[in-house]
């Protein structure tokens, strides 16, 4: 057996290598539950510095290399991983999402735009502001006249369900609806404050359509009843049922009637709001002044509506009482 070989006990020889350190320092630790001594190495097998490159230390030198540099890479792994985590969403967008997403924008873009132009009136936007202020003068008569007609009608509610007094109100309430119907149907006379409304003619007769816009303007400003009457003093009671018609010469057909001009219609109600009504822009006073007439509007402290309408025979209905 050469020197270079010792003897291990086994029958094989031992390889020659830097020898153990001998005494109790360089023997394995007896106890049965002693950790294996690779394990207490400083470094674990994955952080161990591969052959030829562990940097070497520098004599006198206690401190161990530094394992900054693999700290340092797994923070950036960290990074770049959390980043395109946060970049995953984005990724993840088809192009029919986008698509879709495009489309309710316009969408939304063409309602509002189709709202802004349906709640605006043109007719409004041009008109002066006296014209806005005669209008909301309008609305607001028009308003306290319906707020008057709820209150007339629930204080007679509350008499005809008062006990004793409950028959006299009902008759006296019966009485007075007979003779508002009576002027509403033009059979009946009325009196009150109202207007006088003339139209002279122009370079143009007076046409039936010009007294229809007329009649009903004044109806729409709550005129409670109307007359029409002609050159010839001849007048016709204005009904629901009255019919408007051109005559040859420039002449009205008034329910069958011929009137001659100029044109005078008597009506009884708010004069101010009615006044308004046919003042408004593109209304009746204007149409007739674009055909080169004239209108002339008279307030009367009592306006009489005396013509009086016939009604129709009934053939088929009867009263049921």
């Amino acid at each position: 057996m050469s020197d270079e070989h010792t003897e291990t006990g086994t029958g094989w020889p031992r390889p020659a290598g830097p020898a153990r350190p001998g005494g109790p320092a360089g023997e394995p630790d007896p106890r049965p539950d002693a950790p294996d001594p690779d394990e207490l190495s400083p470094l674990s097998p994955t952080e161990r510095p591969a052959a030829g490159d562990e940097p070497s230390a520098e004599p006198g030198s206690a401190d161990p290399p530094s394992a900054d540099p693999v700290e340092g890479g797994s923070d950036a792994a960290s990074a770049g991983g959390s980043s395109a985590s946060a970049g995953g969403p984005w990724r993840r967008l088809s192009p029919a999402a986008v698509m879709i997403g495009v489309l309710l924008v316009l969408l939304g873009f063409t309602l509002a735009v189709q709202l802004k132009t349906t709640s605006t009136d043109p007719s409004m936007a041009t008109a002066r502001q006296e014209d806005l202020v005669r209008i909301l003068y309008d609305l607001d008569a028009r308003e306290m006249r319906l707020r008057q007609d709820i209150a007339a009608l629930e204080e007679s509610q509350r008499q005809l369900r008062s006990g004793e007094q409950g028959r006299q109100a009902a008759l006296e309430e019966a009485t007075r609806r007979a003779d508002e119907l009576g002027i509403l149907a033009g059979t009946l006379p009325a009196r009150g404050s109202g207007l006088a409304v003339r139209f002279e003619a122009g370079s143009k007769s007076i046409s039936a359509v010009r007294v229809l816009d007329a009649v009903q303007e004044l109806r729409g400003a709550g005129a409670e009843a109307m007359q029409i009457s002609g050159g010839d003093r001849a007048s016709v009671r204005i009904v629901a049922s009255t019919y408007f018609l051109d005559g040859p010469g420039g002449s009205l057909i008034v329910d069958g009637r011929p009137l001659t001009g100029p044109f005078t219609i008597t009506v009884i109600g708010d004069a101010a709001t009615m006044r308004t009504a046919l003042n408004i822009p593109g209304g009746v006073v204007a149409e007739v002044a674009r055909d080169g007439g004239n209108v002339i509007v008279e307030d009367r402290e009592v306006a009489e509506v005396s013509a009086l309408h016939t009604p129709s025979r009934l053939e088929h209905a009867r009263p049921v009482g």
